[in-house]
């Protein structure tokens, strides 16, 4: 009895032990299939929004058929005859993501020609390439940054004024990621004066005079003006600025409502040649001054798609922007078509240098000259903190 009673025990402990060991077997093969599952879900989300550790990982920088040493310049170089950088045309290659983002580019004006590259890139279909549907809406500065800072846009066609400065001070993680365009050397947008008696164009006292502009002391053109400025006597703190309308620039000029002014293409061609009147100087050339602004979206969040960005603005620039595209009176007309301009306005002016790189210390020369006009906050926000040129160069295949 004894005997009978300890097998049939013994055969219930072995039945319990099987049935825990086939349990515990099924229930680490589930396991595992679902992390084989999250593992492959991994694997086939990785171009899509990248998680914190990736963040912290330098991206990868491959050559890129068709951007070969031309399609990087040394950022020091401010030679104002510097050759902007180019890749082949059409390059660099489309490389569409995996899945398709739409973002939002907002921007102050879709009529003005620096716009141009992304309205181009838009008709042309060359966002749609990289699978990004891309949405550009009119915003001013102002209302804008807030979004980008927040996410609720993703980049910003603009500059780094005061207000973007001031912003990245308090926090905003908001960078210059692309450069747009510095002035053919034939081009006189910039600071016009309107000669007194006995004045030569070769020097003009500033000193105490009125300028009438509708930018106002923390646009990017402070930098320009303060130095057009200094070569005649005057500076930023040292001339009264006149707020007026864009239609109100030239004519007050013209009837002495104001001393001098900055004038934008075309209205400059007015009064060029017009001896009562004298050139200063205007945005430097070879010096790009505005361009693509990213928030945290593409900079941290989705850099893919910032990548992915770039790389359709650079070939819209190489295909369409490479060179003088106004000799082109074909794409003229589409150009004209496409900004809603007149034609003939469009072709009284010179060719654009459109340039998407960034030159070196040119946030720190801006910020002094914001400084100057007395519009700055806080401590100087160093060139790191406000310029990320790793998109741009890995959408060429430069390895800094």
């Amino acid at each position: 009895m004894i005997h009978s009673h300890a097998y049939g025990g013994s055969m219930r402990i072995r039945t319990r032990i099987r049935i825990r060991i086939r349990t515990t077997t099924l229930t680490l093969l589930m396991v595992g299939s679902l992390l084989a599952s999250a593992g492959c879900a991994k694997e086939d989300d990785t171009d899509d929004i990248t998680d914190s550790a990736a963040k912290a990982k330098p991206r990868a920088i491959k050559a890129v058929p068709g951007c070969g040493k031309g399609s990087w310049t040394d950022p020091s170089d401010l030679a104002e005859d510097r050759a902007p950088a180019r890749c082949d045309k059409g390059s660099p290659a489309p490389h569409p993501l995996r899945k398709e983002r739409s973002l939002t580019i907002a921007t102050g004006t879709l009529s003005a020609e620096y716009v141009a590259p992304l309205q181009m890139a838009v008709e042309k279909g060359e966002f749609k390439k990289e699978g990004l549907n891309v949405h550009l809406k009119v915003l001013p500065t102002p209302d804008a940054l807030p979004l980008l800072a927040k996410g609720d846009i993703d980049a910003q066609w603009a500059a780094p004024e005061a207000a973007v400065m001031n912003g990245i001070t308090s926090g905003f993680t908001i960078k210059w990621a692309a450069g747009n365009f510095s002035p053919a050397p034939k081009s006189k947008s910039g600071l016009w004066v309107k000669l007194k008696k006995g004045e030569s164009a070769g020097h003009v006292p500033m000193d105490g005079r009125t300028l009438g502009t509708m930018i106002g002391k923390g646009s990017v053109i402070s930098y320009p003006m303060g130095k057009a400025l200094k070569k005649h006597g005057g500076g930023l703190d040292k001339i009264q600025f006149q707020q007026l309308g864009s239609a109100d620039v030239l004519t007050a000029l013209q009837n002495g409502g104001t001393d001098s002014a900055w004038l934008l293409d075309p209205v400059w061609r007015k009064v060029d040649g017009d001896k009562q009147y004298a050139f200063l100087g205007g945005q430097p050339q070879g010096e790009p001054l505005g361009g693509l602004l990213f928030g945290p979206n593409l900079l941290d969040e989705d850099p893919d798609a910032g990548v992915a960005l770039l790389r359709a603005y650079i070939r819209t620039v190489n295909t369409y922007f490479a060179g003088d595209y106004k000799a082109n009176k074909g794409f003229v007309t589409e150009l004209a078509k496409l900004l809603k301009t007149d034609e003939t306005v469009l072709k009284s002016t010179p060719s654009l240098r459109m340039d998407w790189e960034i030159r070196s210390g040119t946030t720190d020369r801006l910020q002094e000259a914001y400084e100057a006009a007395g519009v700055a906050k806080g401590d100087k926000v160093p060139e790191e903190k406000a310029v990320d040129r790793r998109l741009y160069e890995e959408a060429v295949g430069h390895k800094p």
